[in-house]
């Protein structure tokens, strides 16, 4: 998977838990997940995913501008949390009879 398509579900998992400004979106990834999405990286999803219909920016709250994933984002990381888990069973099951060798 590429590292755009990581950082989109990153986000987008973030945002499943509650709608949040990106600085919210970025400590939440950061502290549960481990990793660091720079501004730049963030906001070009942001503005991406906003494109594509899968989330939407709500009015500004002190300078902050709040997303929430839409009925579209639901079911695209759905999807791909459905195809990330095929693909991490078969690496399991593969991983486990190249040791059995």
């Amino acid at each position: 998977m590429a590292p755009e398509t990581d950082a989109w579900v990153l986000v987008l998992t973030s945002l499943a838990g509650g709608e949040k400004h990106g600085y919210a979106i970025t400590q939440d990834i950061a502290e549960r997940v481990g990793v660091t999405l720079g501004p730049g990286t963030l906001y070009g999803v942001l503005a991406r995913l906003e494109e594509g219909g899968l989330i939407e920016a709500l009015p500004a709250q002190a300078r902050r501008r709040p997303y929430r994933l839409t009925a579209a984002g639901t079911e695209a990381l759905s999807e791909q949390l459905r195809q990330m888990r095929l693909v991490a069973d078969l690496g399991a099951r593969r991983l486990r009879t190249a040791a059995a060798r």
